[in-house]
């Protein structure tokens, strides 16, 4: 008999894999788990897509995060890392950097997000979520992403900064820029991470006069064996917190509800347990829906120091590597029925936060937001639905995050005496 054909290579990086690109992953996982391809940007990196071999990568130490150990040119023209951060001088940051650096800035900042102080934060993180709802709970329809998945983590994560109320919508204005990838004005990101780096160190001085109990202030007093952040160090580390802390969170709450609204069963058993007042499964629903449809598509950028093996597949010394968080979650050999939405799934050691010392520094911080906002809205909003084709939904342009532009939903809008 002849040789059967070759199997054909998805498209990737288009807009219809953008609006699902499982299919794709499936198909790399199975033919090509360790694949070599060309960006949209023009960079030539490794895609690794099986669960197994992503754990071994997120941990191997020969994988640097620090582009150095990549094309300069490459990482100047913002084709690697995050756009605008070498032009503003903020690079000296946790995604950026290796121990011992990194374990020296990690020890510091992870005062701030030790389990006790997110615990402390729920109430005011319950007070900005019920704003929210407040705010578009009487019409009956709303974007979810506009007015409620992208302003809650903003005005968290200012919140946690130590970031005053009057200049937070500025702050809002900023970072809404720096995720319009596409669609925005010509060079729109730097000149809002410019913006951003500047009002940080404004900031930094002004607290050096009055320290307070945020987090900035903390950064400000923080010193390792007598040795203090430098004015670099600490607005670069409130700069990525910043990044880290709202886009991660903005579409854990956009695709959750999304995922929820796609899977009615599943959104039942989760609003049957909340009118109980359960927590046990809200807790397990959060960790399926970073699995299922995450908020992190792709791992930050690793670059070998070394030549090294994934998978049975050599790696050349300063090749870029891209750790496929979404296809790595939706292995069948780790996790069964991948593909289903299980929201009472109780093995799900998902890579949705990362994994090794780059683990998400904020990940009780994500975790407390998202549960907060999809109780919250499927308690007070309990018939909300989709209000779009599916089809029609655009999903943001961007390499490493995975987020909806847009969420429309219509329900039946509070009554007046409900928002009182």
């Amino acid at each position: 008999m002849p040789d059967s054909p070759a199997p054909t290579q998805p498209a990737l990086f288009t807009w219809e894999f953008a609006a699902d690109p499982y299919p794709a992953y499936a198909w790399l996982r199975e033919h090509a788990p360790v694949h070599r391809t060309t960006l949209p940007s023009g960079v030539d990196a490794w895609l690794v897509t099986r669960y197994a071999d992503a754990r071994q990568a997120l941990a191997d130490a020969r994988l640097s995060k620090n582009p150095a150990h990549h094309s300069e040119q490459a990482h100047r023209t913002g084709r690697v890392g995050i756009p605008g951060e070498r032009q503003a001088d903020l690079m000296t940051h946790l995604l950026n950097i290796d121990p011992p650096d990194h374990t020296r800035l990690r020890r510091l900042v992870s005062k701030a997000f030790t389990p006790r102080r997110v615990a402390e934060f729920q109430p005011r993180v319950q007070e900005l979520t019920d704003r929210l709802i407040d705010g578009f709970a009487a019409r009956g329809e709303a974007d979810l992403i506009h007015e409620f998945a992208f302003p809650l983590p903003i005005y968290a994560i200012c919140d946690l900064l130590g970031v005053p109320a009057e200049d937070q919508d500025d702050l809002r204005d900023w970072a809404g820029a720096m995720i319009r990838h596409h669609g925005g004005q010509r060079g729109g990101v730097g000149r809002a991470v410019k913006k951003i780096r500047a009002y940080l160190l404004e900031l930094i001085h002004r607290k050096r006069a009055d320290l307070g109990d945020d987090l900035i202030s903390g950064l400000i007093r923080a010193s390792d064996h007598g040795e203090h952040l430098t004015e670099n160090e600490a607005a670069a580390m409130a700069f990525i917190l910043l990044f880290a802390g709202f886009e991660t969170t903005i579409n854990l709450i956009g695709n959750g509800t999304y995922a929820l609204l796609r899977n009615p069963e599943q959104r039942k058993l989760l609003q049957d347990s909340l009118r109980r007042g359960e927590s046990a499964l809200l807790e397990t629903a959060v960790e399926e829906l970073l699995r299922y449809d995450g908020p992190v598509e792709l791992a930050t950028w690793r670059f070998a120091t070394s030549p090294l093996t994934i998978g049975g597949v050599d790696i050349p010394v300063g090749d870029p590597v891209l750790v496929v968080l979404a296809a790595a979650d939706r292995d069948p050999a780790r996790f069964a029925a991948e593909n289903t939405l299980d929201l009472a799934r109780q093995d799900n050691p998902h890579l949705g936060f990362g994994h090794g010392i780059h683990y998400c520094i904020g990940a009780p911080l994500a975790r407390l937001e998202g549960q907060l906002a999809l109780a919250t809205l499927l308690t007070r909003l309990p018939d909300l639905e989709l209000a779009a084709d599916p089809a029609a939904l655009r999903w943001r342009g961007g390499l490493i995050m995975r987020g909806l532009r847009e969420l429309p939903v219509a329900f039946t809008p509070e009554s007046p005496t409900a928002l009182s």
